[in-house]
């Protein structure tokens, strides 16, 4: 599952633990293919996402929690997951998706001049409390 990228080599996969296993596959097969990712696998206990088209990149496993937990962002751990798409219509796209399924949007589109240019994004949170990110790093569309 890892690749070599044009710049080197690419996490291979990241995994997340959720407390609903059906409710965050309804979830994420809405929002992954807008930020580029079509599914990988799915079984019983788990699913997963990679690139699309055979694009180089980090692939997504998703599994049932086994122990009860809240999770927090602001705790030892995870504290959000970035995607990288191709432009700022892309970003706007996903928050328009996240808006129309009501989900808690920390930030709106906007340029974020506190980090290297050009930052493009919004970020919100998943319905079991994970923070996200869709980011643009292009200046036009």
């Amino acid at each position: 599952m890892t690749g070599c990228a044009k710049n080197g080599w690419v996490l291979g996969h990241l995994g997340i633990n959720v407390p609903d296993l059906a409710a965050a596959k309804k979830y994420y097969d809405g929002l992954m293919p807008l930020v580029g990712f079509e599914p990988f696998f799915a079984a019983d206990d788990q699913f997963s996402y990679r690139p699309a088209g055979g694009k180089p990149g980090t692939f997504l496993f998703v599994y049932a929690a086994t122990e009860e937990g809240g999770y927090s962002r602001r705790r030892t751990g995870l504290q959000h997951l970035a995607f990288s798409v191709r432009t700022r219509s892309a970003v706007d796209a996903v928050h328009a998706h996240v808006v129309a399924r009501g989900d808690e949007v920390l930030h709106p589109p906007r340029h974020w001049p506190e980090y290297p240019p050009p930052y493009y994004a919004t970020f919100w949170l998943d319905p079991f409390g994970f923070m996200l990110e869709a980011v643009c790093h292009r200046d036009a569309d």
